[in-house]
């Protein structure tokens, strides 16, 4: 994306100027120096605390806060200790979530985490990215966002729906699945996999012979559902959030049967079979998913320990890796001015650098004058020229007997 390019090469060069003074590595006085006492860098955090996606809130702003706190542990960003993180919720709503956005940039934050969800996204970026703050999402995987205009300040840690639907449709084909029904939100989310999924099922020799969308404000989905049950697949995949519970209900009494179906992401909870049939939670047994992930089980302790009430722990680890390479690259750049420190994101995750895989192990190598290479809680992310993870963990999940479980990890990157 040019706007990105052009940024790079501006920032990069004021970059190269601070590395005089600051030896690359945020030892220098800029920014607060890393003495103590300096200028703080302050989070914002825009995620859902209501809404239809508020299930996700407790993992983003967990995570937000466990890597602050490992952050703080190893002496702060540039040498102060990182405040409080200040919310906004984007209720999945987009006048409220720009409405949280802009109370964001009026207090002034360093970086916003966030938003959650791609479309709280697609209403929020111009006001975030336009004031010249550094967005990052642990949670957005619409493909749309690859190309925004953005002035190179967008990134996210959470993979492109690209790279989700390629690995949707293998287990699908693998399955044993030839005849596949597509259901999909009518939204950039929906639109984008669905487009996606269609292509890569066809590319392995399936057939798509029915693509529905729906409107998500949609209260009853008949239509939708016999527009693909009448064609008779022998696979359904359901491309939604968590009004897909009602879908998949309809579907279930339409004669699809639960090892017919495959969902994404936005249906990943536990308590979905509650949700889809509370006096017959086992209807949705032998449903499968697929989900980003990542296969750590360190963090995973680490994180439970921190938050021992959490329940859902979907895209922390994304969230968790937005802000330690954000920290490392106002480490990097010796700044807490975005447009300062933004041409280090992609350079502290670049395979060039030393890998390393902690806040405090990263930055005593950018200390040492040493190019890094931040090898996330998710995985490696090496940002590509859009802002966008160019490799993604995911995990395969399904209800069964012993509820939701998770049945394997796969490794995808953009090269396979």
């Amino acid at each position: 994306m040019a706007s990105k390019k052009v940024l790079g090469l501006t920032a990069a060069t004021a970059a190269l100027v601070l590395g005089l003074t600051a030896c690359g590595s945020g030892g220098g006085d800029e920014g607060g120096g890393s003495e103590g006492g300096g200028e703080e860098f302050t989070f914002g955090i825009l995620y859902p605390q209501s809404g239809t996606l508020a299930f996700l809130g407790p993992p983003q702003i967990t995570a937000a806060e466990y890597a602050i706190d490992e952050i703080n542990n190893a002496g702060g960003i540039l040498g102060t200790e990182v405040p409080t993180i200040v919310e906004g919720d984007e209720a999945g709503d987009n006048a409220q979530a720009n409405e949280a956005a802009n109370n964001l940039v009026a207090d002034e934050v360093n970086a916003v985490i966030g938003a959650a969800a791609s479309g709280m996204t697609q209403a929020t970026y111009d006001t975030i990215t336009g004031a010249n703050i550094v967005q990052c999402s642990g949670s957005n995987t619409s493909a749309a966002l690859s190309d925004i205009d953005d002035n190179g300040y967008y990134f996210r840690t959470a993979p492109s729906d690209s790279l989700s639907a390629v690995v949707m449709a293998r287990k699908i084909v693998e399955a044993g699945h030839q005849s596949v029904g597509l259901v999909a939100r009518g939204d950039d989310y929906g639109g984008g996999y669905a487009e996606n999924l269609q292509t890569e099922l066809e590319s392995l020799g399936a057939s798509v012979v029915a693509n529905e969308t729906y409107d998500p404000e949609a209260t009853t989905f008949d239509s939708v559902v016999s527009g693909v049950t009448d064609e008779e697949p022998d696979a359904v995949a359901l491309i939604a959030f968590e009004e897909g519970a009602q879908v998949i209900a309809q579907m279930l009494e339409g004669g699809v049967e639960g090892d017919q179906l495959f969902i994404t992401d936005g249906l990943n909870d536990p308590e979905l079979g509650e949700t889809v049939n509370e006096s017959d939670p086992d209807a949705i047994n032998g449903v499968t998913g697929v989900a980003p992930s990542a296969d750590n089980p360190e963090f995973s302790e680490g994180l439970s320990e921190f938050n021992p009430d959490l329940e859902v722990t979907q895209f922390a680890p994304q969230v968790f890796d937005c802000v330690t390479s954000i920290a490392l690259a106002a480490e990097a750049a010796g700044s807490v001015d975005p447009a300062e420190y933004v041409a280090e994101l992609p350079n502290v995750t670049r395979p060039e650098g030393t890998e390393c895989g902690t806040f405090a192990e990263c930055s005593e190598l950018l200390a040492d004058g040493e190019e890094i290479n931040y090898q996330g809680v998710s995985g490696n992310i090496d940002f590509d020229d859009n802002g966008d993870p160019t490799a993604a963990t995911f995990e395969i999940f399904a209800f069964g007997d012993d509820g939701h479980e998770i049945l394997a990890y796969e490794e995808h990157s953009l090269n396979d």
